[in-house]
């Protein structure tokens, strides 16, 4: 039995602790389904008490946020090795290859993550579990709310950028052969730029056209609402998740799992969470005028103290974060005022239930904040430099900013200064490259949207500063 659902028929169906950052060590599909044994039966094999499995880092697959594992892939294997009573062993390879040869060796059981369903990789593999169809897409801005390209002939006279050197640019290449040439194709030096940066190069209109995989370009388009990314220009590529040939009793097992009702209906809150669920923070003006913040000035006076801040700071952060709106809820959980993890609530013994009450959700936040500060004080002694990586850190989490003083140090630039040093190395974060490299321990990073932030918070606040009194 084969239970098949595209992307859009299932969407239209439906730190705290340095500790917890050191014991937390996705990938969403364009098209996604799952099979079980042919005759339905439970697999003949015992499930293993501990399950090993192998994954990689990246932006839809397995990734770090806010001190939290989070990824399709991952989100999907946790809730398969709870509902069978196991153990969850995850190991983070560097590269799909390094992920089939720990399978080989029997040093994990199962890779979650995308392993191409094709006669190479079928030698070492079988496939299982949630199996995912993906294929390269234009990335093009959309006029009046619509796609001006519709149909690939129609490249015939525009100017494509491409990654060079790379699968994206040899598909382009073809595609102008097939259309007879005319494609104005430029290569974009791989090694400083990477696909996620031409996406938003798309989007602020620095670039007219892109080609990525359809995964990553829908997962952005819910960042940039502008863009229309529904274009195909190559045949899908069926991908799985994998054991090994001898474990075909697992795989069995996991398609039955996967078949069920309680898996289907993860998978589906997964594809809404991260492929429909818009994560664009439109920058609205704020009108100073009225001579005062907000409702909640009060309360920022109240516990801005507590972590040594100007009010008029938490009030910015606040804004930041939910534009001073208490019932406000991410893409990720994350609630209220201060928009703060239901995980992080539990840290400091708050029911995560009263995060929409302001007042708990400033004590909640003021803790972090604090926590932030001391751990991050021995890498950066002064104050007010600190002041912008604790932010960071709120925001996207202290290991990744761990990780960009680590790269800041090891590429030349000052790991106490985050204007042009520490913000660049946490762009770094972003390129595969750098992310699965032994330099990185936490992986991938959305740095664009931690660098923003930053920003955001500290331009309010000198906005604040001069026209609102302290």
């Amino acid at each position: 039995m084969k239970i098949h659902r595209t992307l859009k028929t299932i969407l239209k169906a439906t730190v705290f602790t340095a500790c917890a950052i050191l014991l937390a060590a996705g990938a969403g599909s364009c098209t996604s389904n799952g099979s079980s044994s042919k005759d339905g039966s439970e697999a003949t094999g015992k499930l293993p008490d501990t399950l090993r499995v192998a994954t990689l880092y990246g932006p839809t697959s397995y990734f770090i946020y806010r001190d939290e594992p989070m990824g399709y892939d991952y989100t999907l294997v946790d809730s398969l090795a709870k509902q069978k009573g196991m153990v969850l062993d995850l190991k983070v390879a560097s590269s799909l290859t390094q992920a089939v040869e720990m399978l080989d060796s029997g040093t994990v059981d199962l890779i979650a993550y995308e392993v191409p369903i094709t006669a190479h990789y079928q030698q070492y593999v079988i496939p299982c579990g949630p199996e995912t169809e993906t294929e390269q897409v234009l990335v093009q801005p959309k006029i009046r709310g619509e796609a001006p390209i519709t149909d690939v002939t129609q490249l015939v006279g525009k100017d494509v950028y491409v990654e060079s050197d790379s699968r994206f640019l040899r598909r382009l290449q073809n595609l102008d052969s097939e259309l007879g040439g005319g494609i104005n194709i430029h290569e974009v030096n791989a090694d400083s730029i990477i696909t996620e940066d031409l996406i938003g190069m798309v989007s602020s209109g620095e670039l007219p056209l892109t080609i990525v995989d359809c995964d990553i370009a829908r997962l952005n388009a819910t960042f940039y609402p502008d863009l229309d990314v529904s274009l195909p220009v190559s045949f899908p590529q069926r991908s799985a998740w994998a054991v090994a040939p001898d474990k075909k009793w697992l795989a069995d097992s996991i398609d039955t799992w996967f078949a069920s009702r309680e898996p289907q209906e993860i998978n589906e809150e997964l594809l809404k969470r991260y492929y429909e669920q818009t994560k664009y923070v439109p920058t609205v003006r704020f009108d100073f005028s009225k001579g005062y913040i907000s409702k909640y000035d009060n309360l920022f006076k109240q516990y801005a103290p507590t972590v040594g801040w100007d009010w008029r700071l938490m009030a910015a952060q606040a804004y930041v974060e939910s534009k001073f709106n208490t019932n406000a809820r991410s893409w990720v959980g994350a609630r209220g005022l201060m928009q703060v993890m239901p995980s992080t609530a539990r840290g400091y013994r708050t029911n995560p239930n009263k995060l929409n009450n302001p007042e708990t959700s400033l004590k909640v936040a003021s803790a972090l904040i604090n926590d932030l500060d001391s751990y991050l004080k021995p890498y950066v002694p002064s104050d007010g430099e600190r002041l912008k990586f604790v932010i960071a850190a709120y925001n996207v989490g202290i290991a990744h900013i761990y990780d960009a003083i680590s790269l800041a140090k090891k590429h030349g630039l000052d790991p106490e200064k985050w204007d042009g040093n520490v913000e660049k190395a946490l762009m770094m974060k972003m390129n595969p490259k750098v992310y699965r490299s032994d330099d990185v321990r936490y992986g991938y990073c959305r740095a664009t949207e931690t660098v923003a932030y930053v920003k955001q918070i500290t331009n309010f606040y000198e906005q604040a500063r001069r026209e609102i009194p302290a």
